[in-house]
């Protein structure tokens, strides 16, 4: 389980740049903070899909890719209520600079990571090999 958490979090850390990325993109492009933080969770939680189901969860399958997309989005939207939460107190809160932004996703991210390891682990990738 501790090779799983560490890959987990490694995937986080791709999903963090993913996310960043993709705020910083959508803020230039005129979105506010909230709208393009929900354009930008999405991004991340696409990214860390991909990861986690080829190199954090590995074995066999048991449906379709499509089903367990939809199956990782749903359980990292409990994560993501954590998070998004997180990342408004400091963006609401803390005083505005250009970093302030990514401050806001990098507190989110921490704070969904335990909701959003134990809801891949034991609901979306459960019939996978747990090595």
């Amino acid at each position: 389980m501790r090779r799983q958490l560490l890959r987990f979090a490694v995937a986080g850390v791709a999903g963090f740049v993913a996310d960043a990325g993709v705020l910083w993109l959508a803020l230039h492009l005129g979105c506010g903070y909230f709208a393009g933080r929900a354009i930008s969770f999405l991004a991340a939680v696409w990214v860390t899909w991909q990861i986690n189901r080829r190199f954090t969860f590995t074995g066999r399958s048991s449906g379709s890719a499509w089903r367990e997309w939809w199956r990782y989005l749903t359980a990292m939207s409990a994560g993501g209520c954590v998070n998004y939460l997180a990342y408004s107190a400091v963006v609401l809160e803390m005083p505005r600079t250009a970093w302030l932004p990514f401050l806001g996703v990098a507190a989110g991210s921490l704070a969904g990571l335990a909701v959003n390891f134990v809801s891949a682990r034991w609901w979306v990738f459960r019939h996978r090999s747990q090595r």
